[in-house]
């Protein structure tokens, strides 16, 4: 179904091809791009609704703006996709979010024309306000435009930049991506009309004109008159707010209408007084009828079929650790009253759709705002609910300063359920949860746990909703569980208590979180060669299971530790038992395994485990090394 043969698409290897075009082009241009997009996210997967909004403004900011001496910053990234198309990129773009293919946001060292990386949100306008002071400090020209999805509007950095824009008076432009989801009035003729009007430099020659007589007035009559101008723009644009600001507010205009987009955008470009904002209406999966009238309008897609729409789907028949844990978190507020969730925007993300469907009125989605979230739930905590704080681990950075203050030093029980722990797979290191073993071990007072499978995740649901004197954690990891057979319901466990899963001799591999049935493998490995080994799943990192660690340390040769976490983690904290306690000196060989110290690129998740040596043929080579092996015997093992 794919259309190789676009005529002016073709055409187009970098914007400064597209700037030749007459304007009477675009449409036709646009309508070729959305083509091209729809039909390589149908064999890449990835963001396909958020780009298909941004066409035509890809379009015309490109065709406006001279990129990349103008530096053109997409907020999160998840609607760049036509914009690589246009900037050099279309001859790889069905590598997207592929081993060694273009990365699914937007990347600093992969194009010039991607100023600023980005894949979480609501960084655009404090990274753009910072382009445009330093451009003003080294006298240059070049204009910053900055595109921002409404959703990101909730996060409070981006009102921290817009208020700090408006005190500075710097040249900014900012275009508030409204996707049709939120705060628009519907769009019509007579706005669009204003909208050109008012970013017109008549218009903007007439408000200086007449603040200036409106100087000369009495005060009362000057006053009452700016508040009347203020007041008429307010009804018919709704930008009274952005003005308070320090922002000149255009819009709303139609965000799919190059006849309205180039004019708004060419005005824009003149203006010299400061910041400016134009509120643009758009349709998230506009053009693509599947993704409109999808809920979620195709926000993050599998590879699908263009034709229908459908998509792949997972061969596995176990359910996901994201349902497992919805489900989980379900069975036990309907015995606990005070059992309350929290989601950052990530409801369906995090399954706490589910959740909120059977308990509307005990799930709050606080919007992309993970510091109120925690702080939010902290409160909760307060005054005796029982908050379960369900964010994705590489989120949850974004709120440490509140996980810290909040909620650790004043001992509160907010429980925080970590999903995407681990390496992630498409979307790469800016969504990897590779840290919160280390971030989170290191305060005091925190309970943290990791399940090895989705049963043990049943029972960590259980744990934490009885833990009620101090802050816990349970991490686990996204896609697919292993399969195992789950608990009819969750039994809570004792709290810093591991368990052996199979006994030897020997060699003893000890497993925080879902490495366990990897170092399985290693061990029937190893016991194929005659060296007896142990298993054991350490259940937690904080508090740990000294006396497990104690037998495995005396009882076995060498004691291996597996994690799926960077350096910090809970190797540390069994290296620093080991250390204190003297097992160290007793003979034992001690390795721990756990994330390179690097960002490990985008790709299948088994291809990033295999590159942080976290397979079972890592585990076995590093247990055979500990024992003497020669690698050439190691590689004849292995082979």
């Amino acid at each position: 179904m794919e259309k190789y043969n676009k005529k002016l698409l073709d055409k187009i290897h970098f914007p400064s091809d597209l700037r030749k075009l007459p304007k009477k082009q675009l449409t036709t241009l646009a309508t070729e791009l959305r083509e091209e997009t729809i039909a390589v996210v149908s064999v890449t997967g990835g963001h396909l609704g958020a780009s298909l909004g941004v066409i035509e403004l890809t379009v015309a900011i490109h065709y406006v703006f001279n990129t990349p001496k103008d530096r053109l910053v997409w907020d999160v990234g998840h609607q760049a996709y036509p914009h690589k198309i246009l900037t050099g990129r279309r001859d790889r773009i069905r590598t997207l979010r592929q081993k060694n293919g273009l990365y699914g946001f937007t990347k600093r060292t992969e194009s010039e024309y991607d100023p600023f990386g980005a894949a979480h949100a609501s960084t655009a306008m404090s990274s753009g306000l910072g382009m445009a002071i330093a451009r003003d400090l080294q006298k240059k020209k070049n204009n910053v435009i900055c595109v921002v999805g409404d959703g990101a509007m909730s996060g409070g950095m981006a009102y921290e930049a817009m208020n700090n824009a408006g005190a500075e008076k710097s040249r900014l432009i900012v275009i508030l991506n409204d996707n049709d989801m939120s705060i628009a009035p519907p769009v019509g003729a007579l706005s669009n009309y204003l909208s050109r009007i008012i970013s017109s430099g008549t218009y903007q020659s007439f408000k200086h004109i007449g603040g200036k007589l409106a100087q000369s007035f009495p005060k009362r009559i000057g006053t009452a008159a700016k508040k009347a101008e203020e007041f008429a723009r307010g009804i018919v644009t709704g930008g009274t707010f952005f003005e308070e600001l320090g922002f000149f507010y255009i819009g709303p205009i139609d965000g799919h209408n190059l006849d309205h987009l180039v004019p708004v955008l060419e005005n824009a470009k003149k203006y010299k007084d400061g910041p400016i904002l134009i509120h643009c209406v758009t349709k998230k999966g506009k053009g693509y009828k599947p993704a409109e009238k999808s809920e979620d309008k195709y926000h993050g897609v599998s590879k699908f079929n263009v034709t229908t729409g459908e998509q792949q789907k997972s061969e596995s028949k176990a359910p996901s650790y994201t349902k497992v844990y919805a489900n989980s978190l379900i069975n036990e507020a309907k015995k606990d009253k005070n059992i309350v969730a929290i989601t950052a925007a990530m409801p369906s993300g995090t399954g706490l759709d589910i959740f909120g469907a059977k308990f509307p009125n005990r799930c709050f989605d606080v919007g992309i705002a993970e510091q109120h979230a925690v702080t939010f739930a902290a409160g909760l905590a307060t005054e005796g609910l029982k908050p379960f704080a369900t964010i994705y681990s590489t989120f949850l950075q974004r709120a440490y300063d509140q996980v810290v203050h909040d909620v650790a030093i004043q001992k509160l029980p907010v429980r925080f359920a970590m999903d995407r722990a681990g390496q992630v797979g498409e979307d790469g290191p800016t969504h990897a949860g590779s840290f919160d073993i280390a971030y989170l071990g290191c305060l005091p007072g925190f309970i943290l746990m990791a399940p090895a499978d989705e049963a043990e995740l049943v029972h960590m649901v259980a744990t934490a909703a009885k833990i009620d004197d101090c802050p816990s954690v349970f991490r686990y990891p996204r896609g697919d569980g292993i399969g195992v057979e789950l608990p009819d319901e969750g039994i809570p466990l004792e709290i810093g208590r591991g368990r052996i899963i199979k006994e030897g001799s020997k060699i003893a591999i000890l497993s925080y979180g879902a490495r366990l049935y990897e170092s399985i493998k290693a061990s029937e490995i190893l016991n194929a060669r005659g060296l007896s080994t142990t298993v054991a799943d350490a259940r937690f990192c904080k508090p740990l299971d000294t006396k497990l660690i104690k037998q495995l340390a005396l009882d076995h040769e060498s004691l291996i530790t597996v994690e799926e976490g960077a350096i910090g983690g809970f190797a540390s904290h069994v290296t620093k038992f080991l250390s204190e306690n003297s097992l160290l000196e007793s003979g034992l060989k001690f390795r721990s395994l756990f994330f390179p110290d690097k960002f490990l690129a985008h790709g299948k998740p088994e291809d990033q485990y295999e590159e942080a040596n976290l397979l079972a043929k890592d585990i076995v080579h590093t247990a055979l090394q500990t024992l003497g092996t020669t690698k050439k015997q190691i590689d004849e093992i292995l082979a």
